[in-house]
């Protein structure tokens, strides 16, 4: 296939990118590097520097394909606490921004990838795709809206859309901000570097760490997988894990303990977040392969730059 890729110089863009470009699709790649590196991209891929807001550009790009990937968007929780009108700008703006394109060039198909964090705190685990979703930041409300631009822009238009809720992605390369990093990413190189684990609250908070790879699998179902036009379907591990059980795991594969610092007056975050996975089984026939443990050996071992060079950089 045509396919044209938003995003798709960032941590699961670029990964998403090379996995089609192996199986002998055409892939267009549109980033404003805010958060990405062409660098990530194989040499195979057409990449455009630019805002996902561009129409022109968009009309540019889609000519031809016949699948998007939209993953252009701002991530950090915290950061949206502080510029809820830029995260509105671009991850919803930029989502009717590409819907609008597609329907001018005749795109037909869409794979939106949303977030686990619309569903913020719940009473039940696993989280199911029917719960009613509650926010509880700017970036969770923008990726909510854009799931329902996506579903009612679609069936308005003619578009075949899909929204995976993708959960605590991790991996070798994921990007590592100054403020507010990625908590695996951040969580190995202050133990490979002798430093400190600050954990907000007790550490007893859950997560849903889902290894990259897996994440590209479901991406690539979704854009071929039947009767999935205007669903929504969570992507995670199914495992539930707590903070304090992933330093355990992080301690048991480097053999370095982690020296803890909890400050009990700050907010973890919701409680719990675990994925039920029956919906990705049924409509696209994935299944996560590679967890926790696993994942994050190969995290050590697949990104020489960090597992090594950090470590001689402390």
């Amino acid at each position: 296939m045509q396919i044209l890729v938003t995003g798709g110089a960032g941590f699961l863009g670029s990964a998403l990118v090379r996995r089609l470009v192996e199986r002998g699709h055409s892939v267009r790649v549109l980033d404003d590097l805010s958060a990405g590196d062409p660098a990530r991209l194989p040499q195979a891929a057409s990449f455009m520097r630019g805002d996902v807001n561009d129409l022109p550009r968009l009309w540019t790009l889609l000519q031809g394909v016949e699948c998007v990937y939209h993953l252009a968007a701002r991530v950090s929780v915290p950061e949206s606490v502080r510029y809820p009108r830029e995260y509105n700008a671009v991850n919803v703006g930029g989502t009717v921004s590409v819907l609008e394109a597609m329907r001018d060039v005749g795109v037909r198909r869409l794979v939106f990838a949303s977030s686990g964090a619309i569903y913020g705190n719940q009473p039940v685990q696993p989280l199911r795709e029917d719960l009613p979703p509650d926010p509880t930041s700017p970036y969770a409300v923008s990726k909510l809206a854009a799931e329902h631009y996506v579903s009612t822009i679609g069936r308005l238009w003619g578009v075949e859309t899909v929204c995976l809720r993708i959960f605590n992605a991790y991996g070798p390369g994921q990007q590592m901000p100054v403020a507010h990093p990625p908590v695996i990413p951040h969580f190995l190189r202050q133990v490979l570097g002798r430093g400190s684990l600050v954990i907000h609250g007790s550490g007893a908070q859950t997560r849903d760490f889902v290894y990259v790879d897996d994440v590209v699998e479901a991406l690539i179902a979704a854009a071929t997988a039947p009767d999935v036009d205007r669903r929504v379907i969570n992507v995670g591990s199914g495992t539930e894990t707590s903070i304090n059980d992933l330093v355990r795991q992080i301690e048991a594969i480097t053999g370095l303990e982690a020296h803890v610092l909890r400050v009990p007056s700050e907010d973890g975050g919701v409680s719990r977040m675990c994925a039920d996975l029956t919906l990705a089984h049924e409509l696209l026939g994935w299944s996560p392969r590679v967890f926790l443990s696993e994942g994050l050996r190969r995290t050590l071992t697949e990104d020489e730059r960090f597992a090594r060079g950090v470590a001689r950089v402390h």
